[in-house]
């Protein structure tokens, strides 16, 4: 199977940061990426107020159930 990376999830960027952290803690490598911060580290002003987070396809089944039960905590 080919390797590619997935969006797993979009929101505001603090709830990626947060959902990344607890993938990394199950020992799956994650992709940030924040269009506004970038932005901002670039000098340059964006007005998105979201950020996608992105993982291996390979690294799906084994996320599920950790993505499920985040959503099912923020959405309380």
């Amino acid at each position: 199977m080919m390797q590619e990376h997935v969006k797993i999830f979009t929101g505001m960027p603090i709830i990626a940061s947060r959902l990344k952290t607890i993938l990394e803690q199950a020992e799956i490598p994650t992709i940030l990426k924040d269009e506004a911060e970038s932005g901002r580290l670039a000098g340059f002003g964006s007005h998105s107020l979201s950020a996608q987070l992105f993982i291996l396809n390979t690294d799906l089944e084994k996320a599920k159930p950790i993505i499920e039960t985040y959503k099912k905590e923020i959405e309380e």
